[in-house]
């Protein structure tokens, strides 16, 4: 949508539209009614909005061990003692921590690699924070990586491009299981999915 669409009466509503348009998942319409909800916010509110915006671009940062977005570094989780620092899981994105964290099953620390290897996109290993990671293992008394990428095939390059690149080393290198979920249907699974489900089969 573009400040055409709304009456000239409205530059700057046109804007804000525009702009809310460009977020991820935000189309036209959605805009357009997040925009509306905006104006009616008693001014607190709305000014509260601005200024949590604003705090977020200025203050966030990469935690310096694990890559992860933090306000101060090193973040929370690497400077928890009680954490298994033997233990290093790989996500793609911060987004992964979280969901990781809720589930409360692993104490380890993280490596965020800010997306996954695709050549069809232009990014390659130099785009990622895959140097911050190999710098980590050298450095650290590590003895466990775990591979958390999504089960897509940029998530599996990424994981193989770590595993040759780390070939040969003392390190213990696993996945997380791939498999069915639990509700699924065999006929609405996706051929990785059942593929690796195969492959991770257990006895009953």
């Amino acid at each position: 949508m573009t400040p055409d669409a709304i009456p000239a009466a409205s530059p700057s509503l046109a804007r804000l539209i525009q702009e809310l348009n460009r977020l991820p998942g935000i189309g036209p319409k959605s805009a357009q009614r997040l925009a509306y909800y905006l104006i009616r916010l008693p001014n607190e509110e709305a000014l509260a909005l601005a200024d949590a915006i604003s705090a977020v671009k200025s203050n966030i940062l990469f935690c310096q061990k694990c890559q992860n977005l933090t306000d101060s570094s090193p973040c929370g989780i690497c400077a928890e003692p009680q954490r298994n620092q033997e233990q290093i899981c790989v996500v793609e994105d911060p987004m992964d921590v979280l969901a990781l964290e809720r589930t409360r099953a692993f104490r380890g620390l993280y490596h965020v690699l800010h997306g996954v290897i695709s050549p069809l996109n232009g990014v390659g290993p130099d785009q990622l924070k895959l140097k911050e990671l190999f710098s980590r293992l050298i450095q650290e008394e590590v003895k466990e990586l775990i591979i958390a990428t999504n089960p897509t095939l940029e998530g599996e390059a990424t994981a193989m491009y770590i595993r040759r690149h780390l070939a040969g080393q003392e390190l213990k290198i696993t996945h997380l299981a791939r498999g069915l979920p639990v509700g699924g249907s065999l006929e609405y699974t996706d051929d990785l999915t059942l593929s690796r489900a195969f492959q991770g089969r257990q006895e009953l």
